[in-house]
């Protein structure tokens, strides 16, 4: 299995409640999807590496602490967008690489759009944001995809994922760690999450609602 962590916390439930309704406005669902992001944004870089930095404060000299590792943030094109900003607040210095895909209604499988990683200078860490993780296939696709451009270790940052999803990306990446605010039992015939909170990309966006992203 990956290694799944969900995160709780008071303020999880609370702006959680708030996506889901289908009644919540786009610019406050865009605000508590800002606000869920950077609560998992803490949790899945609280283990990141750091180096000793002799820094000189108004008082006198002491050592600090510094990041020793580069972080790569993945946003999924285009539900993804939705979370970069709060992780960047935390990681200011983190480069940022899309990935466009697009979700084949038919056939509920991704396609992939839009791909410019550049063949070297690869990140030690990638941090793969989507709002969503349904079926997995997306995820599936990014993360061989970061694994060929020579990403050292890949995490996952998702709102909302399905049971099934997690196993899919358990089954196929076992050592690549899962951040989610919540974990949805089951997809409905058309592969939506259940209860989910609908097209993630389309309510962050305030364009005509058609389902769910994966």
């Amino acid at each position: 299995m990956s290694l799944v962590q969900r995160v709780e916390h008071p303020l999880i439930d609370h702006h959680l409640c708030r996506i889901r309704d289908a009644a919540t406005p786009p610019s406050e669902f865009r605000a508590a999807v800002n606000r869920l992001s950077m609560i998992l944004g803490v949790s899945a870089t609280v283990d990141l590496a750091t180096r000793p930095k002799r820094i000189t404060t108004p008082i006198c000299e002491t050592t600090g602490c510094e990041l020793s590792v580069h972080v790569g943030i993945v946003p999924i094109l285009r539900a993804g967008l939705g979370m970069v900003d709060p992780i960047l607040e935390l990681l200011p210095d983190a480069s940022v690489w899309h990935l466009g895909l697009y979700r084949n209604e038919e056939t509920a499988e991704p396609v992939g759009y839009y791909d410019k990683l550049p063949h070297e200078n690869a990140p030690n860490i990638a941090l793969v944001v989507d709002p969503m993780l349904a079926t997995g296939g997306s995820i599936d696709l990014v993360i061989r995809r970061l694994q060929r451009w020579g990403v050292d270790e890949i995490r996952v940052l998702s709102l909302i994922a399905s049971q099934p999803g997690i196993d899919r990306v358990g089954q196929d990446f076992p050592d690549v760690k899962l951040f989610v605010a919540a974990i949805d039992p089951e997809l409905n015939e058309r592969s939506f999450i259940v209860p989910g909170l609908g097209d993630a990309g389309d309510r962050i966006f305030d364009t005509p609602q058609n389902g769910s992203s994966d």
